[in-house]
């Protein structure tokens, strides 16, 4: 008999809410006020995934932005960033299919991002996704962001599940990471269309017929 699962855990952007463009272009925006831009090549290779703190330590170390700038420029991108979200983020029906017939059947549900939390409770809200959660995880819960497992590892224990009853629905190399070294089953998401009800089933079905 394989593993029985009693619990999902998702990433949030590129696999709950499409909003990796929205990252880039608000981190950009923020960075171009004091002559700064990096690449969308560079922020898909090195960037995607980690909270703007984290992609501002690597900024300075690679281009030498003055690390004075980092606690304003962060909070002009989370203010260009909720812009984007304001105008861009909307439910999408698979999405809620997917949550609310999970849900439905039993299982426990959680977002776990390196966002802040602010920035998550209102992207969940706004895609129609937030009744269904039993457990919202942001950077601010934790002291190590993923790649380091501590955010899957906390939300396991809040949700009173062992690693091996969770799977995790992850998009990004840091993500993907986090969940491996997690224990839990990895999921892993090409894009956010891959997040539907029918293949979260089938890949629970298969976890469960191992």
């Amino acid at each position: 008999m394989g593993s029985q699962i009693r619990a999902v855990l998702f990433d949030m952007d590129g696999v709950l809410v499409d909003a990796k463009d929205w990252h880039y272009e608000a981190l950009n925006k923020a960075l171009r006020l004091f002559g700064y831009e990096i690449s969308k090549y560079e922020h898909i290779r090195a960037f995607d995934g980690l909270p703007t703190k984290e992609k501002l330590k690597m900024i300075s170390q690679r281009y030498y932005l003055p690390e004075e700038l980092h606690v304003f420029i962060n909070e002009l991108k989370q203010n260009y960033t909720m812009d984007y979200v304001t105008e861009l983020c909307h439910p999408v029906f698979a999405h809620e299919y997917a949550l609310s017939k999970l849900k439905a059947e039993g299982f426990k549900l959680a977002v776990c991002s390196n966002s802040i939390r602010h920035t998550v409770e209102v992207m969940m809200e706004r895609s129609g996704l937030i009744s269904y959660l039993d457990l919202i995880m942001s950077n601010e819960d934790v002291s190590e962001s993923k790649p380091d497992p501590e955010i899957y590892l906390k939300a396991m224990r809040k949700l009173g599940m062992k690693p091996e009853e969770c799977l995790i629905c992850e998009d990004n190399i840091n993500g993907i990471h986090a969940a491996l070294a997690s224990g839990g089953h990895l999921l892993k998401i090409n894009e956010v269309a891959d997040v539907n009800y029918e293949n979260i089933w089938s890949f629970i079905k298969e976890l469960e017929n191992k």
